[in-house]
């Protein structure tokens, strides 16, 4: 796991805050001070939460879990796209579909919806449908592509759930909370940390301090999953060398009771 470094953070603009008046009291743990009526964050307690998130992060991912990034503000849509399409992990970066986790079941429709679209394509039964239903078949693909785009190869509810901006993503939170899925999150100045299981005390508006803090998260999802790889490969290989040993074995016995014979 790679050592986070204040000096990093701090040419990022992560310690940036809010307007100290529009602050939330229950950040005041996380707070260094204030300058020029904006809340400083006290970065050292941001690289320690940040180390302690990518250590839980790396574990999810070796066990197998997804974890679903959510966020849907500008500055940080194509970095989450990204950052998370890299290590393979889904994303919502347009509006959260409302049940997306608590009603799960429903999605998964849209999902198969959009996977029979796509084999209609490939079998030709798209060219046999009339101009005006294969512009409605289109259109519809393109929405759920929109919405659920990267979702579509999550087939069991995420182990957690990584966010930018709680208070934007208030619905996603909620939903998660009820369904007892960790949540791991960048926290501003301006919300209520209590909500989440993981903070990051962090500047959630700026483009390269959300660059910066989920380079480090995603990196070491990357490590969990080539450790859960090489495990993998170990366990396939030993796996072998007993399939082996026992195929040798039998063929041992059998040569024994032949000889036995003669």
């Amino acid at each position: 796991m790679e050592k986070v470094e204040v000096k990093e953070l701090l040419e990022a603009g992560v310690h940036f805050g809010h307007l100290t008046r529009k602050w939330d009291p229950n950040m005041a743990p996380y707070i260094y001070m204030e300058r020029n009526g904006i809340h400083i964050i006290n970065l050292y307690k941001t690289a320690a939460k940040i180390e302690e998130t990518s250590e839980a992060l790396h574990k999810i991912a070796a066990s197998g879990k997804k974890i679903l990034f959510v966020a849907t503000k500008k500055q940080a849509k194509d970095i989450v796209a990204e950052k998370a399409g890299a290590v393979t992990m889904p994303y919502i970066t347009e509006r959260w579909p409302g049940g997306m986790l608590t009603n799960f079941v429903t999605i998964r429709k849209a999902v198969k919806k959009m996977a029979s679209i796509d084999r209609m394509k490939k079998d030709g039964t798209f060219l046999t449908l009339s101009k005006k239903e294969r512009l409605q078949v289109d259109r519809l693909r393109a929405k759920l592509e929109k919405n659920l785009g990267s979702i579509s190869e999550m087939t069991r509810l995420p182990g957690a759930l990584f966010v930018v901006d709680i208070k934007r993503e208030s619905i996603a939170i909620k939903e998660a909370q009820k369904l007892n899925i960790p949540i791991f999150a960048m926290v501003d100045t301006n919300s209520d940390p209590r909500q989440v299981d993981y903070v990051i005390p962090a500047n959630d508006d700026a483009s390269k301090s959300i660059d910066k803090v989920l380079s480090i998260v995603t990196s070491a999802i990357a490590d969990g999953l080539s450790e859960r790889k090489s495990d993998k490969t170990e366990k396939d290989g030993e796996q072998k060398e007993a399939k082996t040993k026992k195929t040798e074995k039998k063929a041992a016995t059998k040569k024994v009771a032949a000889d036995e014979e003669e």
